[in-house]
């Protein structure tokens, strides 16, 4: 009877020693998956931090890869622009600089869709002008001045001496491209331009364009530009009528100041002088 109760203490301290020791099993278990487990937080973080940073390299890179691209590709772009920019009124001028270039002015002739000025002595072109869409039916050349009708009855007048400009463009309004339409210098000074029609005689001051004057034909009466005839001072132009009349009334005589009549006070064709 006396054993029982040794025997019972010996076994509660045996179960008492084997839960301490479970219990010192599970936190050391525990402690070394901790570390474990924190072990591979911080390896797992710092490998996250490194992906983030590389990433953010890799986007500031292509940035300015970007950057550097957009900034050597602007020259390009804006000459691209310059080039493409649209040409008032069609206008291509074209220098041939190989061409050799004496004092004298050049010469000009139709080829084709182009108006082209050429040396007199070598007959090299010096320059070609074109209209987009357009080609030249009659140039007239005069000093410093290459005047030239288009088959929109553009007239335009270039810089005859090497084409560096078109100076100025003025419409024919109605203009017929198969009328036969002339240009003819109204002076000897050749400082006013006639541009014949069919329906008008058109006087142009050859410095600037402007427009000095119209004389449309007699009525029932039709001018025909291609009869004409020039004098020291007057251009003639035949203008048939569809009724009979004295051959007088069928040839009309201009010059810079208009029909050449009696007793006309015709307007002065001189660029105004500015006031001071």
């Amino acid at each position: 009877m006396t054993a029982q109760p040794h025997r019972s203490a010996d076994h509660a301290a045996e179960s008492s020693a084997d839960r301490s020791a479970e219990s010192s099993a599970d936190r050391t278990a525990e402690r070394d998956t901790d570390r474990s487990t924190g072990g591979n937080a911080g390896r797992s973080a710092d490998r996250s931090v490194n992906r983030t940073g590389v990433r953010t390299v890799r986007r500031g890179v292509r940035l300015a890869l970007a950057v550097v691209t957009a900034v050597l590709a602007l020259p390009l772009v804006t000459a691209a622009a310059t080039h493409s920019r649209a040409v008032p009124y069609g206008d291509r001028l074209t220098a041939h600089t190989s061409a050799a270039v004496t004092a004298m002015e050049p010469a000009l002739r139709v080829r084709g869709h182009a108006v082209e000025a050429y040396d007199p002595a070598t007959g090299h072109r010096r320059w070609t002008y074109t209209r987009e869409g357009r080609h030249p039916l009659a140039v007239l050349p005069l000093p410093g001045h290459a005047l030239a009708l288009w088959s929109d009855g553009m007239v335009t007048d270039t810089v005859r001496e090497d084409g560096s400009a078109v100076r100025w463009h003025r419409v024919i309004p109605a203009f017929d491209a198969r009328s036969g339409s002339v240009l003819q210098p109204l002076d000897p000074q050749a400082k006013m331009l006639a541009v014949v029609t069919p329906e008008r005689i058109a006087a142009y001051r050859v410095a600037d364009g402007d427009l000095r004057w119209i004389l449309p034909p007699r009525r029932g009466c039709t001018y025909v530009p291609q009869r004409h005839l020039r004098t020291s001072d007057a251009l003639l132009i035949a203008q048939p009528c569809t009724e009979p009349a004295a051959w007088t009334a069928e040839l009309v005589a201009v010059d810079e100041f208009g029909r050449i009549e009696p007793d006309r006070e015709p307007l002065g064709n001189e660029i105004p002088t500015p006031k001071p």
